[in-house]
């Protein structure tokens, strides 16, 4: 657990921050002024992050904060008291942030930086500028609220470093570059990356009204015009990033299934469109496996929709455990599906029998009943299919057939023309 020091000599608003550092996840430990504070970092200078009190009762013009960055431990400036003289001085020191404590806003925005410095090292950044100073200057600002960055000089060298990391959701460009210019690196850009998945902000130093627009209208997401003052920048990169989270928020939402820790079915069958050429290809032996469970109506008529759906659940969460990290979806009603793979089809055959067997031995408890229910099985071997939809087509005759023999059977298709052609068998 990460540990905050909270500096703050008013103790109603002391309890108000560790509230909210507790909340964050922090381990938190409070100083009402800077005699304390030295007390504490004499014995103990850990701290991944500190609050700061601008103004205690014995360092009332700031002198508390230069003795805590002396530490390295970075900081958030609280203050009470905020003219030009106190603004300018915050600007030029090297802190995470100052907030001033005006309303209840001010508490709302120091957990969102509270929570940031814990999560933006999931945050992949891309820096290019071929200036060096000013490459570091905004690596340095990044770094500071712990963004995982990378820098280049040019945007050829910006393209491969993309393309080799995918998980890089910022990118910030200077205009002025040897070769290919900050316009050009965009309009590049967005021919594969749309701003759904890729945030990019332009920059300039050049006085040209037009500049902004120009990057704008090229797919950049923001400008910044150079130099540009600390907060400013952090204020344009946090929105941009809040704004993205807020569209992968939705995005997800609307890939899964609203009941289930699942995909939903849409987002199951393109996954498997897209995935469908390195599959085919996969020497791993791959089933392509629907369950459906049985008298899934006659269940919601003895329990009603709150067991039905805690029914649901349960075969989901098994789903999970037992099929981990392996593609699984919910495709409406009580009907699921799986890519199960293995080494061998025979390997695979016998993972998908066992979890058959799992389930109907499993069972659950719900207004003091205990419900048990069981799962048919209709899958298809992955061998020379032309599409994910036929897989789906084949799993379902199948699944088809596995109900015509009973409750609680299993029938894949490919199987047994497999096992007669060890050839066809390795190439599944």
């Amino acid at each position: 657990m990460k540990h905050l020091l909270v500096i703050e000599d008013n103790k109603s608003i002391a309890s108000v921050i560790e509230h909210l550092g507790t909340s964050a996840g922090y381990e938190v430990t409070v100083a009402h002024s800077f005699a304390e504070v030295k007390n504490i970092l004499a014995k103990k200078q850990d701290f991944f992050i500190a609050t700061v009190d601008y103004s205690l009762p014995d360092a009332y013009e700031g002198e508390v904060i230069p003795y805590v960055l002396e530490h390295a431990i970075p900081s958030v400036i609280m203050t009470g008291r905020m003219d030009d003289k106190i603004h300018h001085k915050l600007l030029k020191l090297p802190i995470i942030d100052y907030i001033t404590k005006e309303n209840s806003q001010a508490y709302r925005y120091l957990l969102k930086v509270l929570h940031g410095q814990l999560t933006n090292h999931k945050i992949n950044v891309l820096v290019v500028d071929d200036s060096l100073s000013s490459r570091q200057h905004i690596c340095r600002l990044l770094k500071r609220r712990n963004f995982t960055v990378y820098d280049e000089p040019d945007g050829t060298k910006a393209l491969q470093v993309l393309e080799k990391n995918p998980s890089i959701k910022v990118l910030i460009t200077d205009q002025e570059m040897p070769g290919m210019s900050g316009v050009e690196l965009v309009q590049t850009i967005r021919k594969t990356h749309p701003d759904r998945d890729l945030i990019i902000i332009g920059c300039s130093g050049v006085n040209d009204h037009f500049q902004s627009a120009r990057f704008i209208k090229s797919g950049a997401n923001d400008f910044l015009k150079k130099p540009f003052c600390m907060e400013e920048f952090y204020c344009r990169i946090l929105k941009s990033i809040e704004e993205l989270q807020y569209i992968e928020k939705i995005k997800a939402t609307a890939d899964s299934d609203y009941l289930t820790p699942l995909a939903n079915r849409r987002a199951f069958i393109a996954k498997m469109d897209n995935d469908f050429p390195d599959i085919i290809q996969n020497e791993l032996a791959y089933i392509f496996a629907v369950l459906h469970i049985n008298n899934f109506k006659e269940i919601n008529d003895n329990y009603g929709q709150d067991g039905g759906d805690l029914v649901l659940v349960e075969l989901a969460n098994l789903l999970n455990k037992h099929f981990t990290g392996q593609p699984l979806a919910r495709l409406g009603g009580g009907k699921f599906a799986c890519l199960a793979s293995g080494l061998e089809v025979e390997e695979v055959t016998a993972c998908l029998t066992e979890f058959k067997d799992i389930v109907s031995k499993h069972s659950f408890s719900f207004k003091e009943e205990k419900i048990t229910f069981t799962v048919s099985l209709g899958g298809t071997v992955i061998a020379q299919q032309s599409s994910a939809k036929q897989w789906v087509e084949q799993a379902d005759q199948a699944l088809q057939q596995a109900h015509k023999k009973r409750d609680d059977q299993m029938v894949i298709h490919g199987q047994a023309e497999l096992s007669k052609n060890d050839k066809q068998v390795s190439l599944a």
